[in-house]
């Protein structure tokens, strides 16, 4: 048999004179880049999108959230089984099978008819972002020595960045002169690209050996569990905070999480190991990577329909000055680490969420109020990149540090999940405050508030983002005590060690 699409997806490299080659490594460091460019610029590049997308399918502002939350919670819940498949079945036929079934969800969103299409598709993108997500690191350090994995990981991390910077800016250009269609097909020629790089380039994970078993009953309850959570706090500004709906949702997402928290202890393979949560320096540092992700997509959010709905700024200038958040926290990132040895490690997630509150503070004193808010946004939006530049990465460190001996890696799968189940409640949380402080600012009910964002003039959304902007400083606050702690914790737990 000549051809088959297991063959072609299992076989060894088929230019096996790659493999030979020096620079072998660094081709699948670039290829696995440019799967976290991707994803990356994907999480980012619909938030500039979604005061059009509100727009163009006549939806509320929670509803057009979802465009966001279905692709986050797809790759949050599918991220930890994935993890699990890819050892079972092979990293490369699951990573190509992750670009595939990318670029196809893709095309489906740039040519999606209705509302409901275009969730669905996302959904489907989620998946396939999450297969990327399980593979990428997993691949990276397979394929480059030991001495070189520093390097290689910075460059899989700096591309990570490039693709958050350049999302907000270039959604909003492409918005503003092509419409919201193109921001979907634009990542299609990526994906094509990169799989037949893959199917040349990498080669076939290891055969033999003992297949790891495979939680399918965690498989079922991570999900609706997460997708109940999330979902209740985007819409309980409408349906209230003591309503039977919220309650009954609350009740059943915590019923979930208690069962798979009891079958992860029982079962020989849990999809998350319920031993990273013995260690309380690391519980308090996946809690500070939720609070920090939630943070930095509230502000996304929040800002995306302050600048483009209140101050009436196109989306390509609106893009252009949100992407000095992700910007400022690139270039602070790498020095985080020489000022984490400068002030301590239990200081300085303190002091990154110091600046945060900084800029969310002049924020919440000036945004719609200063004839000067050019500058004064700028500003804000600086100090906050580089407060969140130099809380991400000394708090990983510190988390991943700080989890039990020999569970490393799957430290790292979750804190993977935190990030991404943060960013879905940064989104959703910005979502819900923001319905709920324009229904207080123009005195109409909620559920007409939530419609009136996407059409509303300055004033009145001016003033509904000023005033949810205390909710990302609770955010901060919380993040600066659990960063903290998961430093200190984790220091404490070493002597004893």
């Amino acid at each position: 048999m000549l051809f088959s699409p297991n063959r072609l997806l299992q076989e060894p490299a088929p230019l096996a004179w790659l493999e030979r080659q020096s620079w072998h490594p660094w081709l699948i460091v670039g290829l696995v880049s440019i799967g976290a460019f991707v994803g990356q610029l994907d999480a980012t590049i619909v938030q500039l999108a979604l005061p059009a997308l509100g727009r163009a399918f006549d939806v509320s502002l929670q509803q057009v959230s979802w465009v966001a939350l279905s692709y986050l919670l797809a790759f949050a819940s599918f991220l930890p089984i994935f993890g699990r498949l890819c050892e079972i079945h092979g990293r490369k036929t699951l990573y190509i099978a992750g670009y595939a079934l990318f670029i196809v969800a893709s095309a489906l969103c740039a040519l999606a008819e209705s509302f409901g299409q275009l969730v669905a598709f996302r959904f489907l993108q989620g998946m396939g972002g999450a297969l990327l997500g399980a593979n990428s690191i997993a691949i990276l350090v397979q394929a480059v020595p030991e001495a070189a994995r520093g390097r290689a990981l910075g460059y899989f991390a700096a591309a990570q960045a490039v693709g958050m910077s350049a999302g907000p800016a270039l959604g909003g250009f492409i918005v503003e002169a092509l419409g919201w269609r193109w921001i979907f097909g634009l990542t299609v020629p990526f994906g094509v690209l990169a799989i037949l790089a893959g199917w040349l380039a990498l080669p076939r994970g290891a055969a033999g050996g003992d297949k790891p078993a495979f939680d399918g009953g965690g498989a079922l309850l991570i999900g609706p569990a997460l997708i109940l959570i999330v979902a209740t706090l985007n819409h309980v500004s409408s349906w209230g905070l003591a309503s039977p709906l919220t309650l009954a949702s609350l009740l059943v997402a915590a019923l979930l999480l208690w069962v798979l928290r009891r079958r992860e202890t029982r079962t020989a393979a849990p999809l998350i190991d319920p031993r990273l949560f013995t260690a309380r320096a690391f519980r308090w540092g996946a809690l500070a990577v939720v609070l920090g992700y939630g943070l930095l997509y509230g502000v996304f959010f929040l800002m995306s329909f302050g600048l483009a709905h209140g101050y009436g700024e196109s989306a390509g200038a609106a893009g252009l000055r949100l992407a000095l958040v992700p910007v400022a926290l690139g270039l602070t990132a790498p020095f985080s680490h020489d000022a984490s040895r400068l002030l301590g490690p239990r200081r300085i997630g303190p002091a990154g969420m110091g600046l945060v509150l900084a800029g969310l503070a002049i924020l919440g004193a000036t945004f719609g109020l200063s004839p000067y808010h050019h500058v004064l946004d700028t500003v804000s939006f600086v100090l906050i990149g580089i407060g969140l530049g130099l809380f991400v990465a000394p708090n990983s460190h510190a988390t991943l540090a700080a989890a039990p001996a020999g569970l490393a890696g799957a430290a790292g799968s979750l804190l993977n999940l935190m990030r991404v189940l943060g960013t879905s409640l940064g989104v959703a949380a910005g979502a819900s405050m923001l319905a709920w402080r324009l229904a207080v600012e123009t005195g109409s009910g909620a559920g007409t508030a939530a419609v009136a964002t996407l059409a509303a003039d300055g004033p009145g959304l001016l003033a509904a983002v000023r005033t949810s902007l205390p909710l990302l400083a609770l955010m901060a606050l919380l993040a600066a005590v659990a960063a903290r702690k998961a430093a200190g914790g984790g220091a404490a737990e070493a002597r004893k060690g």
